[in-house]
């Protein structure tokens, strides 16, 4: 028995109404538990561990840089490793002339961009105000400047204490944006436009938005030619596109980023989390285009926002740097289409038992469930030897449901026993 266990209350932190596992070893998508079996990490852990656990590449980058020196602030010790790691990042991503921030977390990583975006669109335009405007179904971290901001229903603080303000627009998805005789399409973004205008384009600095929805709604893709209209209607009025791809970035779904499933439709800045640290470390990364960038240089601009104590740690760049060398060594080109296949044995599942609607791209998928369904249903998972993440907090009343996202190393075999484990599953809650 767990020596702490009496104790559990004391620690704040999330909890949910099913046994913890009592993990006592680890290798890639696996968890090996005390009982001597092992269960399949299905959603890559809070959807970060996208290279597995237990890396050799990772532990061999951190233990050598440990050795050199294991703190030093980047204004203070020449930041060779952070440089080394900006590089190869941009690279990755396909945007290798952006300027680059480290921070500590994706919020805080979303807090530094909005601040970013703010100082770019005052000295670029002369713009009075730094409005941000995000969705209704969007989520953009656990900071109290972000939890007010956006759209996360669950998580959205009380009106007194949002700080007076809120999402600014509906998300093009059918639990806050319907539609009586068709679906939401690319002139949703209009909504956009229209938010702007009714608030001055000089007050406006930003629109920040999730190309692909995480797991507020339940891995909600955005209709065919939306984001590309939520990029002109922005260029048309002096406002930055920020992409928050805190959970879809590196790969998730099967491109290094999200919006590259889509053209014209680059953003002027992107947030990275937790991909980049693969659940290995705690890790931002907000990459800035060079056009955008080159204001944050001019005399006049804004301070830098502050990024932390722990920004821009060498650990922490070790860490990410062994994680993209595990990437490096994954078949990347063939990601689309094996994620691909997953998504085809996955919406086999739609309609039947439980499950109301499947939806995603690559390795992102929501399994939406009837309400009440939840629970039960990822009970029935772990008794056969999968675990997922829930969602809940999409629409009035709100939808639920599980997200299936496992790690980007997960082999045929792996992908086949989840799926095979989640049918059987569904088919006995019925």
């Amino acid at each position: 028995m767990d020596q702490y266990a009496h104790n559990r209350e004391r620690l704040l932190t999330s909890s949910r109404p099913l046994p913890d596992f009592e993990v006592v070893g680890t290798k890639g998508p696996w968890l090996h538990l005390a009982s001597g079996s092992r269960i399949f990490d299905g959603s890559s852990g809070l959807l970060c561990t996208n290279v597995g656990q237990s890396s050799p590449k990772v532990h061999g980058r951190i233990e050598r840089q440990f050795f050199r020196y294991s703190f030093g602030g980047a204004a203070v010790v020449q930041p060779h490793i952070q440089m080394e790691l900006m590089e190869r990042l941009c690279r990755a991503v396909g945007r290798p002339d952006d300027y680059v921030a480290l921070t500590t977390c994706g919020t805080l990583g979303v807090e530094v961009a909005i601040g970013l975006a703010r100082s770019i669109t005052r000295m670029r335009d002369g713009k009075r105000r730094g409005d941000i405007l995000t969705s209704t179904l969007s989520y953009h971290g656990m900071s109290a400047l972000t939890l007010a901001l956006a759209g996360n229903q669950a998580r959205k603080p009380r009106p007194e204490d949002a700080l007076g303000i809120g999402p600014g627009f509906p998300a093009p998805y059918p639990p806050t944006h319907p539609h009586d005789e068709r679906g939401c399409n690319a002139s949703c973004a209009d909504e956009i436009a229209n938010e702007i205008d009714r608030r001055g384009p000089e007050n406006v600095a930003a629109v920040l938005i999730e190309p692909v929805n995480g797991t507020t709604g339940g891995a909600f893709v955005p209709p065919d030619g939306y984001l590309q209209r939520v990029s002109e209607i922005c260029q048309e009025r002096d406002v930055l596109v920020l992409h928050d791809e805190v959970l879809t970035g590196m790969w998730r779904t099967g491109t290094p980023l999200a919006s590259q499933h889509w053209e014209a439709c680059e953003p002027d800045i992107v947030i990275l989390s937790k991909g980049l640290g693969a659940g290995y470390t705690s890790v931002g990364a907000v990459l800035v285009s060079p056009e955008a960038g080159q204001w944050l240089r001019n005399e006049g601009a804004d301070p830098l926002p502050a990024m932390g104590t722990m920004a821009a740690h060498p650990l922490m760049a070790a860490a990410c740097l062994g994680v993209l060398d595990e990437l490096e060594a994954i078949d990347l080109p063939a990601l689309p289409e094996r994620g691909q296949r997953l998504g085809q044995s996955l919406k086999t599942l739609s309609g039947t038992g439980p499950v109301r609607d499947v939806r995603g791209l690559g390795f992102l998928y929501g399994v939406e469930v009837t309400p009440g369904t939840l629970w039960p249903l990822m009970r029935a998972a772990e008794e056969r030897g999968v675990f997922f993440y829930p969602f809940t907090g999409a629409g009035d009343p709100r939808s639920e449901g599980l997200v299936v996202a496992p790690p980007l190393i997960s082999t045929d075999g792996d992908l086949g026993f989840l799926t095979a484990a989640l049918t059987d599953a569904v088919e006995a809650v019925g």
